[in-house]
């Protein structure tokens, strides 16, 4: 039991790191959606080990209360990405994203600008 909460706990950050290398949103959410399946391993295993009486009831609360905060951070960005637009929090309206390539002159004042 304990190994497998070890390498889901780990499977978390590893998928994250992972999927933010790729090249896409779409392969990052990939991975964000294994990262919660993780979690949810590792929530299972938690009240598990307490019906088991391997850990106190405190020990679970903590865990759990983590736990709760990694999937509403991992659910949020998920869904952040499934969006094709983005809001733009002056106006309320939307924007696509911008397709300027780091090395064109100018470039970050573009960026700057469609902000």
């Amino acid at each position: 039991m304990r190994s497998q909460m070890r390498r889901a706990s780990v499977s978390i950050c590893c998928n994250i790191a992972v999927g933010c290398g790729r090249r896409g949103d779409r392969e990052f959410r990939r991975f964000l959606d294994i990262a919660m399946g993780s979690a949810c391993v590792l929530e299972c295993g938690t009240i598990l080990s307490f019906d088991l009486v391997l850990i106190t009831e405190g020990v679970q609360e903590r865990v759990l209360a983590i736990l709760i905060e990694i999937k509403r951070m991992l659910g949020g960005l998920i869904s952040r990405l499934a969006c094709p637009t983005r809001r733009r929090r002056d106006n309320g309206q939307t924007a696509r994203r911008a397709r300027v390539s780091p090395d064109e002159p100018g470039s970050l004042e573009k960026l700057r600008a469609e902000s």
